[in-house]
């Protein structure tokens, strides 16, 4: 059995960095807001398209990020990294 305290403190851990992942989406949004009549008086498609794109990635590099520090690094004796033959 777990012992409950160290679960209890990974939640904890996993909560605050949670508000602190909410917080700089805010302020991104914020920004966004004023940047965004700036950008609607530019009437071209590829801006929008390079937005959806810089988006995108932001939003894999943050889950890439969540995800890296939610789980373990591997225990194994073996490397993670591939090796040419």
């Amino acid at each position: 059995m777990k012992d409950i305290h160290e679960v209890l403190r990974r939640k904890q851990a996993q909560y605050t960095q949670l508000g602190k992942q909410i917080e700089l989406l805010q302020q991104a949004a914020e920004k966004l807001r004023e940047v965004a009549p700036l950008l609607a008086e530019t009437d071209t498609e590829d801006d929008s398209a390079v937005l959806a794109e810089v988006d995108d990635e932001n939003s894999n590099a943050m889950a890439a990020k969540a995800s890296a520090q939610a789980s373990p690094a591997p225990k194994s004796g073996r490397s993670s990294t591939p090796r040419w033959p």
